[in-house]
């Protein structure tokens, strides 16, 4: 028998489990980058952002839910190698006082990944008429873009000038 050709609910459903394996991830990396952030302030941002993706998991599940699925993750392969690339940076430059701008930018590459990611499930939730779905997936990208315009805002004001000064 022939197989069906996949749909984009499909491809919404797959864009989904990825995001929240990604999520998932994410939740384990926020508190190690915390812990090698060498200022408070990122530190900060890297703790605040945790307790904000938490509520995004939870949002995710409220989108699975809506599409009468299971929350699950795929194994996401993009967002592994982001992590992987944070760790590196905190194992090459700890005591570093570049270190914390590499945290920001291992950090920002990870929020630039979730705004597309969040981006096109919104587009496509719209497509698909998912309209109680599109306000969940919007906080969310809403919340990721105020975190990368603080990382920003962060960088360019303390942590920055603190890489070059040393």
């Amino acid at each position: 028998m022939a197989k069906e050709p996949k749909q984009l609910d499909d491809l919404f459903h797959d864009g989904l489990k990825d995001i929240y394996f990604a999520e998932k991830k994410i939740l384990v990396a926020l508190p190690k980058m915390a812990k090698a952030a060498q200022t408070e302030e990122l530190s900060a941002a890297f703790e605040k952002h945790e307790r904000e993706t938490e509520g995004q998991v939870q949002r995710l599940e409220q989108v699975f839910a809506l599409i009468d699925e299971t929350p699950r993750g795929k194994n996401c392969p993009a967002i592994l190698g982001l992590i992987e690339e944070g760790k590196e940076i905190i194992a090459d430059y700890k005591g570093s006082p570049a270190l914390d701008a590499g945290l920001v930018s291992a950090a920002q590459s990870v929020e630039h990944y979730e705004i597309s990611r969040y981006g096109t499930l919104i587009a496509w939730a719209n497509e698909l008429g998912l309209a109680r779905a599109v306000p969940l997936l919007e906080a969310t990208l809403e919340e990721e873009k105020a975190t990368d315009e603080a990382l920003s805002q962060l960088a360019e004001t303390v942590i920055n000038q603190e890489a070059e000064a040393a």
